[in-house]
């Protein structure tokens, strides 16, 4: 059964023509990620791609092989396992789901017959590929540069824009595992934030109440259309 095109919330599914969409989508698998699952390890195979609906998943790549730090962010913005298309057969990086959802994946044999043959689906997977490169150099940038609560800022907008919710659950672990810094770190970064009465937390659960004021506390780094394709 083909899936509808316009029922499917990953924008880089949704964006293709209805020809190229079809001929995904009868080899697309429905799945439900899980907080904590690592979808592929760094160094593993890649099986398979995933497209994200409501997932949320990290990007990270080792420190001194006793760390992983964050280097970018994918929900429905895009796909996980897309660098087989530059001829990458073994993972660069750790792929975690950190908010749990709906996505879809398929075979990356499957995957790769279709970005061969369909130069509407090679162009818009190489630019999501461009996409993440530059988030990946900013989150570089970012970590050497910036304050806390400024990277703090930015990691819960470009959470919002990949899940497209205020709402979502996130631990200060994970965040102080995204922003490479101790939970403590996190912890009174968020509350300031919280005292300044742009977000709210309890056990987990955030809320950006005033998402305008989070983002005048965000860094330059902070980029909506990067979860949009843009690639300014």
């Amino acid at each position: 059964m083909l899936l509808s095109q316009f029922s499917v919330a990953n924008r880089l599914l949704a964006a293709l023509p209805r020809d190229d969409y079809q001929c995904l989508s009868e080899q697309l698998e429905p799945v439900v990620l899980l907080a904590g699952d690592v979808l592929c390890e760094v160094g593993g195979d890649i099986d398979y791609v995933y497209f994200f609906n409501e997932a949320l998943v990290s990007l990270t790549v080792p420190v001194d092989q006793t760390e992983f730090y964050s280097v970018a962010l994918v929900g429905r913005d895009g796909m996980a396992g897309a660098s087989v298309a530059m001829g990458a057969w073994k993972s660069l990086v750790r792929v975690t789901v950190l908010c749990a959802g709906g996505a879809f994946r398929m075979r990356t044999l499957l995957f790769l017959k279709a970005f061969n043959e369909s130069p509407q689906i090679r162009e818009s997977v190489l630019q999501y590929l461009l996409a993440l490169h530059i988030q990946a150099a900013r989150t570089a940038a970012c970590n050497r540069f910036h304050r806390i609560e400024q990277r703090l800022a930015r990691w819960l907008l470009m959470s919002r824009d990949r899940l497209s919710t205020d709402h979502f659950h996130m631990t200060h672990e994970t965040l102080g595992l995204l922003l490479g810094v101790r939970r403590v770190g996190v912890t009174n970064a968020a509350h300031d934030l919280k005292l300044r009465c742009l977000i709210d937390y309890s056990r987990g659960a955030i809320d950006i109440i005033n998402g305008a004021g989070l983002r005048g506390v965000a860094c330059s780094c902070y980029h909506p259309l990067e979860g949009r394709h843009g690639v300014s």
